[in-house]
């Protein structure tokens, strides 16, 4: 299920070009492109609340797009929750020339590996090779992990 926090300072970044219908169509096609059976929370909210969540999950004072919390192993229907900051979302899809729309489809997709069981902080390449491959068949921009290797592009206004 995907909730949009009503009380989100995210709303100024404009919702254009985001649907819960779509988001939802997109987030079974993602689940099952990586083999996650189960339910998977999504709440789409601002900055502040990803500060907040960083913080107490993390030890990270500072917003960050997305947030990955797996389900205890013993629940068999639940896969976990993701949060993604509505806010962070927007500057990236601006940073790298998409709409707002792609932006959140990859980090939902990024979040989804993270609730597989990846962590690209930790392995040697295998979260994000999985990603490019699912990028390619999911018909994604560049994701998550590959662009951090490169230089963001500008818009010319």
């Amino acid at each position: 299920m995907i909730t949009i926090d009503p009380e989100g300072s995210f709303k100024r970044t404009g919702l254009s070009g985001l649907s819960k219908s779509g988001l939802t169509r997109f987030l079974n096609r993602a689940q099952v492109a990586v083999g996650l059976q189960g339910d998977v929370d999504v709440l789409l909210s601002g900055d502040a609340t990803l500060r907040r969540l960083n913080k107490t999950f993390r030890g990270k004072n500072k917003p960050t797009d997305v947030l990955s919390f797996p389900a205890a192993e013993n629940d068999q229907h639940v896969v976990g929750d993701l949060a993604i900051s509505l806010e962070t979302a927007a500057r990236q899809a601006a940073a790298y020339g998409h709409s707002l729309r792609d932006e959140v489809r990859i980090l939902l997709l990024h979040g989804l590996l993270h609730l597989s069981g990846m962590d690209h902080e930790a392995d040697q390449g295998e979260m994000a090779a999985r990603e490019a491959v699912l990028r390619r068949e999911l018909r994604l921009s560049t994701t998550l992990i590959e662009r951090a290797t490169q230089p963001k592009r500008r818009r010319l206004s």
